[in-house]
């Protein structure tokens, strides 16, 4: 894969070179992210953080890493808050905003639009997030995790057990992480949902043609031998109506004791976040908080380093970063992390 000038908007962009390229830089990103060094590599660059949906982590971390390379950010929040609210095509909007930055991340509700906005596009354009298509960046940053994870238990992701739990329909996480691990061999799925919230057969035929292990099912028990459980929340916003959603909410909740219970001691927690800690869905309780194998924090703090990597990646700087580097000169409480 060629990197600089490209738009990110697939997993299927991916093979194994071109995913080891990128957690190759994302190690590398480390210092800077953890405040023991500085890199203006992307000083005077300008990154066009476009969000038409709801969004925390993926926002502010595509902002912090473009920060985190000297870059500037400007933002734009919600659909009502835009051009788009007037009317305006994607197309438009892209041939507008575009000439205002140097690279652009984009999340936006309806599936294909991001790529329909890269169309229009005139710098590169960075997927985070297209309805429930894909999350590709989030598809990185959990494989790097999981990589490291397993690592840590000295296995590999070839031949791993991977348990993905709740809503797997609607879930683009595991769309998208699901197509980066059919490059893998012989891993184990074991996808656990509501049968109406259950992986689209799309996905399950990328993974049967690569030759995967897959189980379907309702229930919990049958994962014990688990490397990695990935829980989902119910995608409450891609339902028709709230009460749709609240059929579902609370069904599959991962605590302590069903932890202890079905799983190993050193299987690995994920969660792409946010965790829903209503009383009535909790899917992920906080009395997992100081379990050791929850990576939950960790996969969020890699979401930076895969970010970073990205940008540095498609703007072709990937080997200028300690040219421009400098030293930190305030106490950062991150720096012996």
């Amino acid at each position: 894969m060629h990197f600089t000038g490209a738009n990110i908007l697939s997993v299927k962009q991916f093979d194994a070179e071109a995913i080891q390229q990128v957690f190759s830089i994302a190690d590398q990103m480390q210092p800077y992210a953890h405040r023991r060094k500085r890199t203006k590599v992307l000083d005077g660059a300008i990154l066009g953080n476009l969000f038409f949906e709801p969004s925390t982590r993926t926002r502010v971390s595509f902002g912090t890493a473009f920060n985190l390379l000297g870059g500037e950010v400007r933002e734009t929040t919600g659909m009502e808050s835009s051009a788009i609210a007037k009317g305006e095509s994607l197309y438009d909007t892209a041939r507008v905003l575009s000439s205002y930055s140097d690279i652009i991340a984009m999340r936006h509700p309806k599936a294909g639009s991001v790529a329909e906005f890269a169309d229009g596009s005139r710098v590169p354009v960075i997927n985070g997030g297209d309805g429930a298509n894909e999350h590709p960046t989030q598809a990185l940053l959990d494989l790097y995790t999981i990589q490291k994870e397993l690592l840590h238990n000295q296995l590999t992701v070839d031949g791993m057990h991977i348990c993905m739990v709740g809503d797997l329909k609607y879930g683009r996480t595991v769309h998208s992480l699901s197509k980066l691990l059919s490059m893998y061999k012989n891993v184990r799925f074991t996808l656990i949902s509501p049968r109406e919230l259950s992986m689209p057969d799309d996905i399950l035929s990328i993974l049967d043609s690569a030759g995967h292990r897959v189980t379907v099912t309702e229930k919990i028990e049958g994962s014990l031998d688990a490397d990695i459980v990935y829980q989902t929340r119910i995608q409450q916003e891609r339902f028709a109506n709230l009460q749709d959603a609240d059929q579902y909410r609370g069904k599959f909740r991962l605590n302590h004791e069903i932890y202890t219970r079905h799983y190993k001691p050193n299987t690995v927690i994920m969660h792409p976040l946010p965790r829903d800690s209503r009383a009535e869905a909790n899917e992920l309780d906080n009395d997992l908080n100081q379990n050791p194998n929850l990576a939950i924090f960790r996969q969020a703090d890699n979401g930076v380093l895969i970010r970073m990597a990205l940008f540095a990646l498609t703007l072709g700087v990937e080997n200028l970063l300690q040219k421009y580097e400098t030293d930190v000169v305030w106490h950062s409480a991150k720096a012996n992390l």
